[in-house]
């Protein structure tokens, strides 16, 4: 029985902290965004473009969930909830940060500097550390 609410627990962590990190980060973003656009409107696809990057955690904990969904509960529970709690945190954080070199890259634009390009592969950094994450639940599965 035990077994069994950890595994259930795990799904949630890894699909629900996923997803929370990339509430945040895209609103951390986001809040960015809509500063930005009242002073350089033009700019708004690029503004999008950085706002909607810290989203990806929140689907990397979705492939997870999807892939651990046919495990044997009353087996795998405490494997599933240390996959689940290390996917999910790791996601939750990652996003999180994201959404923060996002928003200094959005600043950037804004103030009419070209750092697009140069905010895109700062943000990855982050990101790299949830496909891990999503790599190694998939390996242990």
């Amino acid at each position: 029985m035990l077994n069994l609410v950890l595994g259930y627990l795990g799904l949630g962590l890894m699909f629900g902290l996923a997803g929370i990190g990339s509430s945040i980060g895209t609103t951390i973003a986001g809040n960015a965004a809509e500063g930005a656009l009242k002073k350089r409107p033009e700019k708004s696809s690029s503004y999008m473009i950085l706002s909607a990057m810290p989203a990806t955690q929140g689907l990397y904990g979705f492939l997870a969930f999807i892939l651990w969904l046919g495990r044997d509960f009353a087996t795998d529970g405490l494997m599933l909830f240390g996959a689940g709690l290390s996917v999910g945190l790791v996601c939750l954080f990652s996003a999180i940060r994201q959404g923060q070199v996002c928003a200094n890259g959005i600043v950037g634009v804004s103030q009419g500097h070209n750092v697009m390009t140069q905010t895109m592969i700062y943000a990855a950094l982050p990101e790299f550390y949830a496909i891990l994450a999503l790599v190694a639940a998939i390996m242990i599965r």
